[in-house]
């Protein structure tokens, strides 16, 4: 009720009082005013649940707003770190952990900082003495590669090894205190030096060295190096330039050793040497003779211009070191092949000699 209109309760609370006023007149009312006394206190216990439930509701647009903010990070949190609840609880303790293992950061970066201070004075020493024995290693080099020089007619070329360290503040702790940079090869930058006259400083190849005298530099340390050396195949072009054919013959000789041919087994080799030339003495001693040749030919109605390489054996190939020599006479070709028998007995003495070994 509101205070003008009766309630449910009364309205029926009335209907109950005349239902027993009429069953003391009619006795057959009595079951009927009994029944509706029990409705009334089954509708009594209901109103009073309906009223304690509504006295316990709580409206606040606060709460409401908080819950729906929660869902939301809920949801966000599921979509980052994983598809359930589940989930994104197990990331949030993984992460618990990681965080509880970095509260004691200082003393475990400390510990760090003396772990990589000891590791950088280790690589310092271990530097140092790499350094020590390249330089004495570069000395006994710069020798053989002199010599070998020599062979290639560069008599007068002194060739040596510069060794230089640069500071970094971070770097490696040398012995002498020292902090300097390093790399997976140690603490020195090598440079190759050569002076090719006399009276001349050393100064660095790159800059120094022409082309021909790169090829025969090259030559001369694959040679000295050429047992630690695991490059597979070496390419030199136009190492002839600027050597006649005593040299020439030199050259092929030292380029024929760079392959390093097992005596037992003639197709294992220690380095695939190709050399493109155009002297004679030191085609000769290659054990594949090509010949590359431009020529031009007609497709589609169209001339195109391509290139030839043909493999040369027997009379063809000695025809061809004939012309090389610009001797195309009886007499050259008999020079060309002595020549060859010349080369023959080099590659032969060198193969008995090894396997007597």
């Amino acid at each position: 009720g509101d205070g003008e209109s009766l309630g449910v309760i009364d309205l029926f609370s009335q209907a109950v009082g005349r239902l027993e006023r009429l069953a003391r007149i009619d006795s057959s009312m009595t079951a009927a005013g009994e029944q509706a006394q029990s409705l009334l206190e089954q509708l009594s216990d209901l109103s009073r649940e309906l009223q304690d439930y509504v006295e316990n509701l709580e409206f606040n647009p606060e709460r409401l707003a908080e819950v729906e903010e929660r869902l939301q990070l809920v949801s966000n949190l599921k979509r980052k770190y994983g598809d359930t609840a589940e989930d994104v609880i197990a990331y949030g303790e993984k992460a618990q952990t990681e965080l509880d293992e970095l509260s004691d950061w200082e003393v475990k970066t400390a510990a760090l900082e003396a772990d990589e201070e000891r590791l950088l004075r280790q690589i310092g020493s271990l530097g140092a003495a790499l350094s020590v024995a390249r330089t004495a290693a570069g000395e006994q080099m710069a020798r053989q590669v002199e010599k070998e020089l020599a062979d290639l007619r560069m008599a007068h070329t002194r060739f040596g090894l510069s060794l230089e360290q640069s500071a970094q503040d971070d770097g490696a702790i040398l012995p002498n205190g020292r902090r300097v940079h390093f790399d997976s090869s140690g603490v020195d930058r090598v440079e190759f030096l050569i002076s090719t006259n006399p009276g001349e400083p050393l100064k660095p190849m790159a800059k120094v060295a022409s082309g021909g005298e790169t090829s025969r530099l090259m030559l001369a340390l694959k040679s000295v190096l050429a047992h630690a050396d695991a490059t597979p195949s070496l390419i030199f072009d136009e190492i002839d330039q600027g050597i006649g054919g005593r040299v020439g013959s030199t050259v092929g000789e030292k380029l024929w050793r760079l392959t390093g041919q097992d005596v037992e087994n003639p197709t294992s080799l220690r380095h695939q040497v190709i050399c493109i030339t155009h002297l004679p003495q030191l085609a000769a001693y290659g054990d594949l003779h090509l010949s590359v040749n431009k020529r031009v030919y007609e497709s589609e109605g169209d001339l195109r211009t391509g290139t030839l390489i043909t493999a040369l054996h027997g009379d063809t190939r000695l025809n061809e070191l004939t012309q090389m020599l610009g001797a195309t006479t009886q007499a050259g070709r008999q020079s060309v092949q002595e020549m060859l028998d010349e080369v023959a007995g080099v590659k032969g003495k060198e193969r008995r000699t090894a396997q007597f070994a």
